[in-house]
């Protein structure tokens, strides 16, 4: 692999200009090519600013570039990711790794029969490190997430579930060492056609209970979680920064300070460039870890058609 790493972004939006950014500001990295077919002139701009090149066409752009992220809509995850593993290159993908579970193994499978670094962009786990919560020696008894926002044209090509509960599941599989075992749901289908506003609740096989409420039809933004533990509670309030510890472990009640928790999108691209270049046995999230993400997103949905 090349000393300076060429980065390659797939997607001209919002966040391709995020990760663009990161590329040419990561040690070691730098910004080479965006490519987007449907937004040529947006993805020629985001890479001259970072002193990369525009391309519309795919073969060309994967020939310019040493690893790729992909950040188009995520309905069109599947077909980067594999286009890009399918040329060799490695391959972060933005949440959430595909709409199916077909893709998602897809996407696995051709990571492992190259040998390629594959991960995805649940960066929230760099907070819960931050916190200290992987360091607990308890497993947690509840979760309750709340994560609203305002409407937002970005990702209506998927579910609120996808876009932004998904944060919060994976956080809660990432917590527990049992497997979700049931699922109830209701919502609230709005302004993108689909589930706009959801509440989800899981059972796991050890008796853990989480409950999601997501919402992109809010007044507002709000990002709670509290977790239970047998020994306390952790109630964290992420945009306020307020934080309540009973649980006698000691959890860092400034953990927004940490350079982790500042730019969590940072700590996890830099995790997945160390993991290309062999000085870490793994990025911050795997692609079997964002699958079993997905699988239960999924099934969280499932339950909202069930519902009605």
């Amino acid at each position: 692999m090349a000393e300076i790493l060429r980065g390659g972004v797939i997607g001209a939006g919002v966040f391709g200009g995020y990760h663009a950014r990161q590329y040419a500001n990561q040690p070691g990295a730098r910004l080479a090519a965006v490519y987007d077919p449907h937004h040529t002139a947006r993805a020629e701009e985001i890479a001259q600013s970072h002193g990369g090149k525009g391309f519309a066409d795919l073969e060309a752009f994967l020939a310019e570039v040493d690893v790729v992220t992909v950040a188009s809509p995520g309905s069109y995850h599947a077909e980067g990711a594999l286009a890009a593993l399918a040329a060799g290159k490695p391959v972060y993908v933005e949440k959430p790794l595909a709409v199916s579970l077909q893709d998602a193994d897809g996407i696995i499978e051709a990571a492992a029969k190259r040998k390629l670094v594959l991960a995805c962009g649940h960066q929230e786990r760099v907070v819960f490190q931050a916190i200290g919560l992987f360091d607990v020696p308890e497993q947690p008894l509840r979760l309750e997430a709340v994560r609203h926002g305002p409407p937002s044209e970005r990702s209506l090509d998927v579910s609120v579930v996808l876009d932004l509960m998904i944060h919060d599941l994976d956080l809660a599989l990432s917590l527990s060492a049992g497997q979700p075992l049931a699922v109830e749901a209701t919502g609230v289908r709005d302004f993108s056609g689909g589930w706009d506003q959801a509440r989800a609740e899981v059972n796991f096989d050890n008796g853990f209970l989480a409950v999601f409420d997501a919402s992109r039809m809010a007044p507002a933004r709000k990002r709670t979680m509290k977790v239970v533990y047998p020994s306390g509670e952790l109630e964290i309030d992420f945009l306020t920064r307020e934080f309540r510890n009973t649980t006698g472990f000691p959890l860092n009640p400034d953990f927004a300070d940490t350079p982790g928790a500042k730019d969590p999108l940072g700590a996890s691209v830099a995790g997945f460039l160390a993991a290309v270049r062999g000085d870490s046995p793994r990025p911050v999230v795997t692609g079997e870890e964002a699958a079993r993400a997905l699988d239960l997103a999924l099934a969280v949905e499932q339950a909202l058609e069930d519902a009605g």
